[in-house]
């Protein structure tokens, strides 16, 4: 009974685990087609045969790790290797237990022409070369459209500008039901490029075949006049037909080079470099009438908009005032608003007004020069000049050297009466007063309980062993301190190892997970520099701002992203 069960335990053993003895000198390599055309995948089968030596001492020392393949690996580069697979059959022949095994692996040729899959070796068993040849394009009995999968690229303009918008459009068509799939992204050293938004999934005939098509859309802004030349496009993925049977998909696509043009030479040298297809500055809050009174609270509310341009790349407004008003300007609001057809940034400026002095008050003109992409013209958008007369008592004069802060009364008069006029003219300072004592004071108790508060032990980052993400944080302060193109998109990637509860796909994301006023002050900063071109004005000024916030931001305490990166495609894509 004990020898029937070592025997069959050993059988089992053999099928799985065997112990390797040579059996034979001869190893046999067949390919499906010895024709093939650039974008198929060639399925090679590999058979050979090996002794089966079972006893006691081996019986279960076997790992899969050690057994033996053909070194396949000889077939790169002319070939990828995408998948493999093996299975064993186990015979007698003359009282020897014989293994036969087979590998099939699936390749995808590199280049066109005669490639060669090399002999291969097994212990002792070699085989013969096998020549393969991969022919450009498609079958004559099927269009360059009917295939498993293929990518295009499309881009919506020929040339561009330095810092001017270019969209890429890739599109990924494939049939069956996806498995699984891989679809890069483009890189360029020299460009910023930002995500358009989520991804766009939906079905579409081409010459008779339904394919699914997965879309995206990227905004790229070239950061170097020349040529822009960005890597191909790939996608690898597995598909189940409807049959049942698995099919492996690859392509790979190359958008054309795009000439990036310089700064035209009509351009102001004095100001910032703006080209959009539409730019537009309009302004709210004041009174259409001319007259004001003296003392009144106006809020001027100005807004910069401008199509193709990311909001750091708008210049900050001017804020210059005559003396005869007094002026309170709130922090500069910026937004990018990003959709199919690119981004729109939006720069807004709020200043609160209040004229201090009667006669002639004469609000200065605002002019933001920018170009037309589409005209391809200097433009130049301006708000008017505003003239008002104010109304009034002169005693809200601003206070000067020859004018002091509080006038001197009468001894006969009452200061009674000085702080009603002033209440009847300018209530504002009354609340005002009231609102910053309610701040201050609640300021103070907070530093109290924050006083008193038992600190709360902090792990160090060099103890926590999140190495992809301390990787991408220094690849991130490398790029920060070289002024790297790729800084807002280092950023990012580092945010979403650090920060993986949060969706951070933008900067702007970044910036609100860490509700940091100097962190974003910092990288406005740094930005404006970048994009802005003044003379004078360099990222590196603005550095160690920015290094510091992130900083303060990586010292938070943030759940790990164990999960890895989330699937290209979700199941609902997967079906029938």
């Amino acid at each position: 009974m004990v020898n029937r069960v070592l025997c069959l335990a050993a059988l089992m053993l053999a099928m799985t685990f065997p112990a390797i003895a040579n059996a034979g000198k001869t190893l046999a390599v067949e390919a499906d087609r010895n024709q093939v055309y650039e974008g198929e995948v060639l399925t090679v089968t590999v058979r050979g045969s090996m002794k089966i030596d079972i006893n006691l001492s081996n019986l279960f020392s076997f790992d899969l790790s050690q057994l033996p393949s053909p070194d396949i690996e000889k077939a790169e580069p002319d070939f990828e290797i995408l998948a493999k697979n093996q299975r064993y059959s186990v015979q007698t022949i003359n009282g020897d237990m014989i293994g036969e095994i087979t590998w099939t692996y699936q390749l995808a040729p590199t280049r066109t022409g005669t490639l060669t899959i090399p002999s291969l070796s097994f212990k002792d068993s070699t085989s013969e070369p096998v020549s393969i040849e991969v022919l450009a394009g498609a079958p004559p009995d099927q269009p360059a459209a009917i295939r498993d999968s293929f990518i295009e690229l499309s881009a919506d303009k020929a040339e561009v500008f330095v810092q001017e918008q270019l969209v890429l459009t890739v599109q990924l068509f494939f049939s069956g039901s996806l498995i699984r799939g891989e679809l890069s992204q483009p890189e360029h050293p020299n460009a910023i490029i930002e995500s358009l938004g989520k991804q766009q999934e939906y079905t579409r005939m081409r010459d008779g075949i339904r394919y699914r098509v997965v879309e995206r859309k990227y905004a790229i802004f070239p950061q170097t006049p020349g040529t822009l030349t960005l890597p191909p496009i790939r996608f690898e993925g597995q598909a189940r037909s409807a049959s049942g049977q698995l099919r492996f998909l690859r392509d790979s696509e190359q958008l054309f080079d795009v000439p990036v043009r310089p700064i035209p030479a009509s351009y102001p040298s004095d100001q910032p470099w703006l080209p959009s297809s539409n730019l537009q500055l309009t302004e709210q809050g004041l009174p259409q009438t001319q007259s004001l009174e003296a003392g009144s609270n106006l809020s001027r509310r100005i807004t910069l908009r401008a199509e193709g341009l990311p909001a750091e790349a708008l210049p900050p407004l001017p804020q210059q005032y005559p003396s005869g008003v007094r002026s309170y300007p709130d922090r500069a609001l910026r937004n990018t608003e990003t959709t199919a057809a690119g981004v729109t940034a939006t720069l807004q400026q709020v200043t609160a007004l209040v004229p201090v002095q009667n006669g002639s008050l004469r609000l200065p003109e605002v002019t933001i020069p920018w170009w037309n992409t589409t005209t391809d013209t200097l433009e130049t958008a301006v708000l008017p000049a505003r003239s008002f007369q104010i109304l009034g008592e002169a005693d809200l004069a601003p206070p000067s050297p020859e004018t002091p802060l509080q006038a001197e009364t009468e001894p006969g008069q009452a200061s009674g009466q000085a702080t009603a006029a002033g209440a009847k003219v300018s209530p504002f300072w009354f609340w005002g007063t009231l609102v910053f004592a309610a701040l201050w004071l609640t300021t103070t108790i907070l530093w109290w309980r924050a006083r008193n508060a038992v600190p709360v032990p902090q792990t160090p980052m060099a103890d926590r062993p999140d190495r992809n993400e301390n990787d991408a944080y220094r690849a991130m302060v490398q790029g920060i301190r070289s002024s790297s193109a790729n800084s807002s998109s280092l950023m990012v990637h580092w945010a979403q190892l650090r920060f993986p509860e949060h969706k951070i796909q933008t900067v702007r994301d970044l910036l609100g997970v860490a509700s940091d006023n100097g962190l974003a002050t910092a990288f406005e900063q740094y930005q404006r520099a970048h994009f802005g071109g003044l003379a004078g004005s360099s990222p590196g000024r603005y550095q160690a701002d920015l290094e510091q916030g992130l900083a303060r931001l990586r010292n938070r305490s943030g759940k790990k992203n164990t999960r890895g990166l989330p699937p290209l495609y979700p199941e609902t894509l997967n079906g029938a």
